[in-house]
C-alpha cells in the first residue's frame, strides 16, 4: 500500500512536433524519475494536458508508465472528469492496468454543492479498491472546498488516502486540516512547490507537483524530516528563481526543462495550449544558468 510520504512528481505527456503521443519519451521519463528516488509519480494530471487525451491514449500512457516504472515506484493516474460516472470508468480502468491509485479533484457546477461533492468523491471511493488522493486547487477547477467538508469527507470515505493541497494561503489550510483529522493521512504540497518551505514547516509530507527539478523537492523533503530547517531554507532560497519562473501559466516552460534534461524531444504543446516562444526560451536558459551554475541537468542532481 502506498503511502504518500515524499515526493511524487506530476509529470508532463510528451508529444512529438505534431502532437502525436510519444511514449519512448514518456517511457524514459519514468524510468528517470525512479534512478532519482522520487516516492512515486502521478500522470495525466493537469500538467499532463489530461484534457486533451482520448480514452486511447490515457490508457496507453498508464501501460507505459507501469511497464517502465518495472515495480520500483507507484503509479498515480489523474482520473478526474465532470461527469461522476466518466470519473468511475476512468478510476476503473487506470486500477485494473496497475494503478496505485487516483487523484481525483470534483469540477464546477453552475450551482455549488457541498453534498454533491461529497457524493461525487464518495460513489468514485466505492467503485474502486485503489487509494484517492483527493486534491484541493481552485485555480485549475474553480471549486472552493472548505476545511469541514474535506474532513468529513476524510472521515467518511475510507478510500481517501492523502490529500493534495493547493487552495491558497496553504499552510493556514494544512494546520486546520491537520488539527480537525479524525484519522491521519498524509498532505502533499503541489503548486510547483512555490510555497514549499511553508508548507513543509506546517507539517506536509512532501511534494506532489511538477516541479522538473524532484531532486531539490526530495533535499527539501529531507531536511524538513530531519528538522534540518536551515538547511531546507537555504534549498528553498537558493532554487526560489526557478521556482517562481517555472509556475507560470500553461505548460510550456516546464515541458522545455523536461526538453532541456534530454528527457523529451520535443516540448510540444497539444493545441490549444501554447509552445514556449523564443523570448522565453532566452529567459529560461538565463535562470537555468543562474541557479544551476555549471550543472549539467541532464543526469540527476546533487543537491
Amino acid at each position: 500500500m502506498t503511502d504518500f510520504k515524499g515526493v511524487f512528481p506530476i509529470l508532463i505527456t510528451p508529444f512529438d512536433d505534431t502532437g502525436e503521443v510519444d511514449l519512448i519519451s514518456f517511457d524514459r521519463i519514468i524510468r528517470f524519475m525512479s534512478k532519482i528516488g522520487v516516492n512515486g509519480v502521478t500522470i495525466l494530471g493537469v500538467l499532463g494536458e489530461s484534457n486533451r487525451m482520448t480514452d486511447v491514449e490515457r490508457e496507453s500512457l498508464i501501460k507505459t508508465a507501469i511497464d517502465a516504472a518495472e515495480g520500483q515506484i507507484p503509479i498515480i493516474v489523474g482520473t478526474s472528469h465532470s461527469g461522476t460516472q466518466a470519473t468511475i470508468q476512468l478510476s476503473q480502468m487506470a486500477e485494473a492496468l496497475g494503478a496505485k491509485g487516483v487523484m481525483v479533484t470534483p469540477s464546477r457546477e453552475p450551482v455549488p454543492n457541498e453534498q454533491r461533492i461529497f457524493e461525487y468523491i464518495q460513489q468514485i471511493g466505492n467503485a474502486i479498491g485503489i487509494p484517492i488522493v483527493l486534491q484541493d486547487h481552485p485555480a485549475s477547477t474553480q471549486v472552493h472546498m472548505s476545511t469541514p467538508l474535506i474532513l468529513r469527507m476524510i472521515s467518511e470515505i475510507p478510500q481517501i488516502a492523502c490529500i493534495k493541497e493547493e487552495a491558497t494561503p496553504t499552510p493556514p489550510k494544512i494546520t486546520a486540516l491537520r488539527n480537525g483529522m479524525d484519522r491521519p493521512i498524509p498532505i502533499l504540497t503541489g503548486l510547483g512547490a512555490l510555497y514549499g518551505r511553508f508548507d513543509l514547516e506546517r507539517g506536509t509530507d512532501g511534494f506532489m507537483t511538477g516541479f522538473a527539478f524532484p531532486e531539490i523537492l526530495i533535499a527539501m523533503v529531507n531536511a524538513a524530516h530531519e528538522e534540518r530547517w536551515q538547511d531546507l531554507q537555504n534549498i528553498y532560497a537558493e532554487n526560489l528563481p526557478l521556482l517562481v519562473y517555472e509556475q507560470q501559466p500553461g505548460v510550456a516552460v516546464r515541458k522545455e526543462i523536461f526538453r532541456l534534461r534530454g528527457l523529451i524531444q520535443s516540448s510540444h504543446v497539444r493545441h490549444p495550449g501554447a509552445n514556449i516562444d523564443q523570448g522565453t526560451t532566452k529567459q529560461l536558459q538565463h535562470v537555468l544558468e543562474t541557479s544551476l551554475p555549471n550543472t549539467d541537468i541532464t543526469r540527476p542532481l546533487e543537491i
